[in-house]
């Protein structure tokens, strides 16, 4: 810090923050007579007199038998403080929220498979989103080709079984459900534990799965939020999307034309939120990382009326 505060550029650190015209955010953790010094006080000064943000250390017991100012801040503070100094949301702070991506297969036998088409990009961005904002994020990946989030807690399963069992356990700890997973709609009734010769698939026996969206939302407190999502073809019914929603327990529900596949692994999306209230809200075409945000406003708006 005292480097930085006088200009000194003598290592990489330095030389980048010499070089750098980025938002400078300094997180300083020392000896209390350190932090007390009155060099230390004066860079401290001279660095906000310059724009940088100084997060004030906390008081309390350092590493030895010291008392004092000077240990590592509290990180939720720091994290307030660092998202108003670059004007970046931070409303979702300390909320839960679970997400679902990507869809699910159901194994025909251990080679061919019942499943969709769905990329699992929204559901990412949905998850970015609300860990940009603060929240404690948990992702159940369905079969889907994208990297990691860091910063996110991310379980992967296949089947529509393997997210109900995963789904049961999370719920109840989470405030903010957001199910943009494909979810089958029906599995093979009879699993062959070995290949099914050609001649045999002229025909395939299902059975419905179960909704997983409606029997969760029976579990539903009234300190919880859930966001459905609705693909279709052909032109869009609100009326009945409307009806979808009630059905199912939901507090929103995302609906979008699907036809042609041209929604799937694209980064733009397009399409209708409907409210349990009865409001739709028409959303353009915009990227999913848009509707991400949208949708977290949304679902913050309901949660702060039901806790009203």
């Amino acid at each position: 810090m005292a480097k930085i505060a006088t200009g000194l550029a003598d290592d990489l650190l330095t030389n980048i923050v010499l070089a750098s015209d980025a938002p400078l955010i300094l997180i300083p953790a020392m000896h209390p007579e350190m932090w007390s010094n009155p060099a230390t006080v004066e860079n401290v000064k001279k660095l906000r007199a310059r724009g940088a943000l100084v997060i004030e250390p906390d008081e309390g017991r350092m590493t030895g038998e010291d008392f004092g100012v000077g240990r590592y801040p509290d990180i939720s503070r720091a994290i307030l403080e660092i998202s108003n100094f670059v004007n970046i949301k931070s409303d979702l702070l300390g909320r839960k929220v679970l997400v679902t991506a990507g869809g699910t297969r159901e194994a025909l036998d251990p080679i061919r498979y019942i499943g969709n088409r769905s990329s699992g990009n929204q559901g990412f961005a949905i998850a970015r989103a609300a860990r940009n904002r603060g929240a404690e994020v948990v992702l159940l990946a369905a079969n889907v080709q994208l990297e990691e989030l860091a910063g996110v807690r991310t379980i992967k399963v296949e089947s529509t079984a393997e997210m109900q069992e995963i789904l049961v356990s999370e719920f109840p700890k989470c405030e903010i459900l957001i199910m943009s997973a494909a979810i089958a709609d029906a599995r093979p009734k009879n699993y062959s534990a070995g290949k099914i010769k050609k001649d045999k698939l002229q025909s395939i026996e299902l059975e419905t799965n179960p909704d997983l969206l409606q029997q969760l939302s029976k579990t539903k407190s009234n300190k919880q939020i859930i966001i459905a999502f609705a693909a279709e073809t052909g032109e869009l019914d609100i009326p009945t999307a409307h009806q979808k929603l009630q059905a199912k327990g939901a507090d929103l529900l995302f609906l979008n034309d699907v036809s042609g596949g041209a929604v799937f692994g694209s980064d733009e999306t397009s399409g209708f939120i409907i409210n349990s209230d009865g409001d739709s809200f028409t959303c353009a075409v915009q990227s999913k990382d848009t509707l991400a945000d949208l949708l977290l406003d949304k679902a913050l708006d309901k949660l702060g009326s039901t806790n009203d």
